[in-house]
């Protein structure tokens, strides 16, 4: 028995059935509280906007819950894992397990399989759900929840440099008519990096090359003076594929396109570091469900009666919370450049593996 890694297929169905019910509600709860807390706060913004009703409402929840589902459900692993174990531990069967011959890393592997199981659906729902539903809701968002342009591409606050000036946009859509910008400023600055003039505009479009201000308003900084255009051409070195790659990202993008991104970007000479760490996130955050199990396994271990099941939860979920927190920091890392991007993804992972595989060896085998 010792040998084998599943002894018992009704054991086995019986921990992952009860991991899975647990998983589910701490999920639906989560979501639920947070989706409440988090339309309270959009809610004024969406009503907000002329014709917004209860319908963008609604529409407002089926973007967002996505969202939360995709982020909270590794918490949700964690503290399923947590529930389930004390409960067999306090009910005294993981004692029974234990008499009959199991390991602890078989009254653990149902579970981890469970888990395994649970990234895998996570990762294609993210791939396939999440992606599109962030990139709606950043679109959106980026027309302040009004009418959404019918566009393959919405982005906001994109920022492009026309040798020392700037040029900015506050919503960038980029359909089948092409390139176009709205709530335009161009920065025109002299050698010192001072702003001379600023130009305002409603929208702009390509006038190839250089870019076409509509209706446009001038300010001389030097002289105070504004002065209304008709129309003017700006930013002749900005072409629509530099606007196309301005700015990525890598959550409204599934995993093939976010490959195509980072080889655009380092076509184009551009730094790339914090998306391709993105990248390989994409494979390593939905399999933290895995870890899971192992770092709340404490938990499972132990006599309930001897007043120390409080602490072993307490110390699994301290291991699973300091996991997530130790991913946050290396990502962030990565983003600036300390970590290489693989290393920023895989190492929390790794790290942590070999943390729980180590407490579960040295407490129970």
């Amino acid at each position: 028995m010792e040998l084998e890694f599943f002894p018992s297929r009704t054991l086995a169905l019986y921990l992952a059935r009860l991991f899975i019910t647990r998983i589910v509600g701490v999920l639906v709860m989560l979501v639920l509280v947070l989706m409440m807390l988090d339309l309270l706060g959009e809610s004024g913004d969406i009503l907000g906007q002329p014709g917004n009703g209860e319908a963008q409402l609604l529409h407002y929840v089926s973007l967002r819950v996505p969202q939360l589902i995709a982020r909270f459900l590794p918490y949700s692993v964690l503290l399923a894992t947590i529930i389930t174990l004390a409960t067999l531990n306090q009910n005294f069967e993981v004692i029974s397990m234990k008499a009959s011959g199991l390991s602890a890393h078989q009254v653990l592997a149902p579970l981890i399989l469970t888990a395994l199981a649970i990234s895998l659906v996570s990762f294609a729902f993210n791939e396939t759900v999440v992606t599109r539903a962030t990139a709606t809701l950043e679109a959106w968002k980026a027309v302040e929840y009004g009418p959404v342009p019918r566009a393959s591409s919405v982005r906001d606050n994109v920022y492009l440099a026309d040798g020392p000036h700037i040029l900015a946009a506050a919503v960038v859509t980029d359909g089948d008519d092409g390139v176009h910008m709205r709530q335009v400023t161009y920065y025109r600055r002299n050698s010192r990096d001072m702003i001379v003039e600023q130009i305002r505009a409603q929208s702009a479009s390509y006038a190839a090359p250089g870019w076409k201000l509509d209706n446009a308003v001038r300010f001389d900084v030097a002289g105070t003076r504004t002065e209304k255009l008709a129309n003017i051409t700006v930013a002749p070195g900005i072409t629509p594929e530099q606007v196309r790659i301005s700015k990525v990202d890598a959550d409204a993008q599934n995993i093939i396109e976010l490959s195509r991104s980072i080889d655009a970007l380092k076509a184009a000479g551009r730094r790339t570091s914090e998306l391709e760490a993105a990248w390989w996130h994409k494979l390593s955050g939905p399999l933290s469900a895995v870890l899971m199990p192992l770092l709340g396994g404490v938990a499972a271990f132990g006599l309930a009666r001897s007043g120390q099941l409080l602490i072993r939860a307490v110390i699994g979920m301290a291991l699973g919370f300091a996991y997530f927190v130790v991913d946050n920091a290396a990502l962030a890392m990565g983003n600036f450049g300390g970590y290489q991007p693989f290393v920023a993804a895989w190492a929390p992972f790794l790290l942590f593996a070999l943390v729980g595989e180590t407490v579960l060896i040295r407490t129970e085998e």
